[in-house]
């Protein structure tokens, strides 16, 4: 038991370590953060910032900067006293972004050239793309804190989901550890493989994933059949459609051939938020609780 926790400990912290791009908690300016589009110069503590990424801006009032942000897109839900717009980060706008004024904009794609673009306006821009693990997650995070002037505060928030992570992998017991898990995305069996995010927090777990043998193009979200996964027999069933299309373990086991899976026999179908599972920001402590709650059924 002493030497799972060591192990336990010891790989979630190798992820802790700090971001060149945060290392100084002092709320000094100017600051360069190496984002994904290069180093960016912030020359003053923004105050009006537009966050065209629903993960930015959890990241955002997480670390403390919410008053700081005066718009953010119509995808952004949480946490609800976002000043929500009709603005979007699939199909941006400049005009529209550039009509708020904003001396920072948070986006997580660089669709249509809205970087450049916003650039040429003189309008600062912070790329943080979608995390491919939990490292790059714990970056993106200390980046915003560094670059609102929250720093300490974002370094506390990643401290403290490494805590919470630790406490949730040592809540499984070793003998449900060699379990395997499908993720469902949606009602036609597109699931996420180990190679994704939300992959890499099943293998955190040591469960093994059902999807990775069936993605032929390592695509990193295949989609599987029904034959396949009652063939399968995962041990855990997350349903990361149950807003979107009314999943649960109920209608889960009303499907042909499903209830004989382990999963469902053994009470281990979990529906989590469809937001929470698709994101990678301070609520992936939200998601992993879930799972590690089913994981401990016998």
């Amino acid at each position: 038991m002493f030497r799972r926790s060591l192990v336990l400990v010891a790989a979630l912290a190798a992820v802790l370590a700090p971001s060149s791009a945060a290392r100084s908690h002092a709320a000094a300016f100017p600051i360069t953060i190496h984002a994904a589009n290069g180093d960016v110069v912030i020359k003053t503590k923004p105050t009006r910032i537009v966050s065209l990424s629903p993960t930015g801006t959890e990241d955002l009032f997480a670390v403390g900067a919410g008053s700081q942000v005066i718009a953010v897109d119509n995808d952004s839900d949480y946490p609800k006293s976002a000043p929500h717009t009709t603005l979007s980060g699939y199909t941006p706008n400049v005009e529209a972004i550039a009509g708020y004024n904003p001396d920072l904009v948070v986006v997580s794609n660089d669709i249509d050239g809205i970087v450049e673009s916003l650039q040429s306006l003189h309008v600062t821009v912070l790329l943080e793309p979608a995390a491919d693990n939990i490292a790059q997650a714990y970056d993106e995070i200390r980046q915003l804190g560094a670059a609102t002037g929250h720093a300490p505060q974002s370094a506390k928030v990643v401290s403290g989901m490494e805590r919470s992570l630790t406490t949730i992998l040592r809540s499984v017991p070793k003998s449900n550890r060699h379990l395997t898990v499908y993720d469902e995305l949606d009602p036609t069996y597109y699931s996420a493989t180990s190679s994704t995010f939300i992959g890499r927090i099943f293998k955190l777990f040591g469960f093994r994933n059902i999807a990775d043998a069936a993605d032929a193009t390592h695509t990193g979200y295949p989609q599987l059949n029904a034959e396949y996964i009652v063939t399968s027999n995962p041990g855990i069933v997350v349903l990361a459609d149950t807003v979107c299309c009314g999943q649960s373990a109920a209608t889960v086991a009303a499907r042909p051939g499903w209830g004989g899976i382990s999963a469902v026999k053994h009470g281990r179908v979990v529906g989590v938020n469809d937001d929470v599972a698709s994101r990678w920001g301070p609520r992936i402590v939200d998601f992993a609780r879930a799972i590690a709650a089913v994981a401990r059924k016998k």
